[in-house]
């Protein structure tokens, strides 16, 4: 989506974890290794972005991680799933910033039903345009090595850590 917004817009990156592995797309436009992600449209929460960005990019349903949900009643709301990071950065338009909710997530049935890990789910990819198709599973030896933003690296290897498998 191209931007909303004359300086701001918000946007989200979901970093899903597998099997020990965190899933990064290669990005047509900076040649970079990122995140799943994009820009939250109107009339749509960070969570429902988050879900509709991984299923339009990967077609991978999510479980998006949070911190531990604040438990009771809630009158005339309803109790959205926080992010891990929250960050304020430059794009390549000149006077124009993103705002970026980082969520970490799980791929939804990670279990078969006798209770064992599946393999690596496909990833779809149903980009369009100008969108890449190039997806991978990367090990934390892989996220090391990779030539990566230092906080796609970050954030990459915090998911890793904090949804670790044994």
């Amino acid at each position: 989506m191209p931007h909303i917004h004359g300086k701001i817009d918000f946007t989200i990156e979901v970093f899903i974890v597998h099997n020990n592995r965190v899933l990064l797309r290669m990005h047509d436009k900076y040649k970079k290794w990122m995140s799943v992600g994009g820009h939250i449209e109107p009339n749509e929460d960070p969570v429902e972005a988050a879900h509709r960005e991984v299923k339009e990019e990967v077609g991978l349903d999510i479980e998006l991680v949070g911190n531990p949900e604040i438990k009771g009643p809630l009158d005339h709301s309803k109790e959205l799933i926080p992010p891990v990071a929250l960050n304020r950065h430059p794009t390549n338009v000149p006077g124009h910033e993103h705002v970026t909710l980082v969520y970490f997530a799980r791929v939804n049935s990670r279990m078969n039903l006798n209770g064992q890990a599946r393999a690596m789910p496909a990833v779809k990819a149903t980009y369009h345009g100008d969108k890449s198709e190039e997806c991978k599973w990367c090990t934390r030896e892989d996220i090391e090595r990779m030539e990566l933003w230092p906080n796609i690296r970050k954030y990459a290897l915090a998911a890793l850590d904090r949804l670790k498998e044994s």
